[in-house]
């Protein structure tokens, strides 16, 4: 969820004149000294290996570790760090520019800190999910509050957003797997608590299931509200092939099956020409066009290229298609200009009518943002193109550093820069137990 709700709904329309260059033959590949990309065609969770891209792409093993060791610093630790300690054992992920802690933030913290063997940050901010935004009781026990005050530990939103829930129960499996469960924290106990917690959820109240059980895809919020449409980005098919293995709940097949769910679902909710997607979708794919922010490829959309890159990455289930897509949504935004791309789209490719803000309250600007930057980069991993090679140099030459218009958002986009220099280094991968091959 993104930016606050109220905001968005009571944002003013502003028209926004002019269409995209068009350019005859700007779908055609480059000509590149590196020649076409050639993806693998083998998943991690076969091979065990995962691809350097930038290595592949000409960059030095010493300089892409260098390039990763920054960035982590960048978010987690420097000036501008969005990770905060608290005491002795806890610490945060907060969304600086709009003061609060989200679970979308608080879970992809955890995710970095596990996959980069970070365990203290993973357990800090474990302690402080648990303690301010999980319920212990209630209609609610065992989900999360989206929004937290920081600074008191009050609920800001008592309700959940899905993708919040999966990024949790995928983050602990994860570390159970790495650190085992007697270290102080009892990660598979508290994955599986969620997943219990999650199937006892059945409408009562209002709250129902993350997952809508009759289409097995994951709702945009699990209770009555939002339970019967999504968001694209929320489609993680890896995610759920690793609940599959590691939940051990008796629910295997179910997860496999949302697996393949949420493949079939991004091939109904992706474009067929720009390979670009809405914010919110019906189930069906079709946009979600009751509020205005959800019909148009806007900020959650940006994820969408890097959750399918994982799913090639790991899984290769899909790899066909998968491999189709990153031709499509590169060649658009190839097409836009690969130095000045903008982060809001409608799904066919035009400027939107509307442009979702982001930054000081009322500003309505369009940005070559680092978040697109990476995540698009991100889809090289599944690169049939020359062109593809030219995302890897984009990214690599992007900063995370304010805008001309000193916007500067080190939450979002660095989250992102980071887990996408994450993929395309090898670095995000499929934690399996010490003792498995």
């Amino acid at each position: 969820m993104r930016p606050t709700l109220i905001i968005l709904l009571l944002a003013l329309t502003i028209g926004v004149s002019g269409q995209n260059t068009e350019n005859k033959d700007c779908n055609k590949d480059v000509s590149d000294s590196r020649g076409k990309m050639i993806p693998w065609e083998q998943g991690a969770h076969k091979t065990g290996k995962y691809r350097n891209v930038f290595l592949d792409a000409g960059y030095s093993k010493a300089d892409i570790d260098a390039k990763l060791a920054k960035a982590y610093y960048d978010v987690f630790e420097g000036p501008n760090r969005v990770y905060f300690e608290v005491g002795d054992s806890m610490g945060y992920v907060s969304d600086v520019k709009n003061q609060d802690a989200r679970t979308e933030g608080l879970s992809y913290g955890l995710m970095v800190a596990v996959q980069l063997n970070k365990k203290d940050v993973f357990d800090r901010l474990w302690r402080w999910t648990k303690k301010y935004m999980q319920h212990q009781s209630g209609p609610r026990e065992a989900y999360f509050a989206w929004s937290v005050d920081p600074n008191t530990g009050k609920q800001l939103s008592p309700g959940s957003a899905s993708d919040g829930e999966l990024y949790f129960i995928t983050s602990l499996l994860f570390a159970s797997n790495r650190w085992g469960n007697n270290t102080g924290i009892d990660y598979h106990a508290e994955a599986k608590r969620i997943l219990d917690a999650m199937w006892s959820k059945d409408g009562t109240n209002g709250i129902t299931n993350v997952i809508n059980v009759e289409n097995k895809l994951i709702t945009f919020v699990p209770d009555r509200s939002g339970y019967n449409y999504t968001d694209p980005s929320y489609h993680l098919p890896a995610f759920y092939e690793v609940w599959a293995e590691y939940a051990n709940d008796g629910r295997e097949q179910f997860y496999r099956d949302c697996a393949d769910s949420a493949r079939t679902y991004l091939h109904r909710a992706i474009h067929p020409e720009t390979g670009l997607n809405p914010d919110y979708s019906e189930f069906n794919g079709k946009p979600f066009v009751r509020w205005r922010m959800g019909d148009a490829f806007r900020f959650d959309s940006w994820r969408v290229p890097m959750n399918i890159a994982m799913d090639y990455s790991w899984y290769g289930k899909d790899k066909e298609w998968q491999k189709e897509y990153a031709v499509k949504i590169q060649n658009f935004l190839f097409c836009q200009g690969i130095n000045t791309f903008v982060d809001q789209y409608t799904i066919d490719g035009k400027t939107p009518e509307w442009i979702l803000p982001a930054g000081k309250p009322g500003v309505q600007k369009l940005r070559h943002s680092i978040g697109l930057v990476a995540t698009s980069a991100s889809a090289s991993i599944m690169g049939t193109q020359a062109k593809s090679w030219k995302f890897i140099d984009e990214l690599w030459n992007a900063k995370l550093e304010p805008y001309e218009d000193g916007y500067f958002d080190p939450y979002y986009d660095g989250l992102l820069y980071l887990f996408s220099l994450m993929h395309l280094s090898g670095n995000y991968q499929i934690i399996k137990p010490a003792n498995a091959k």
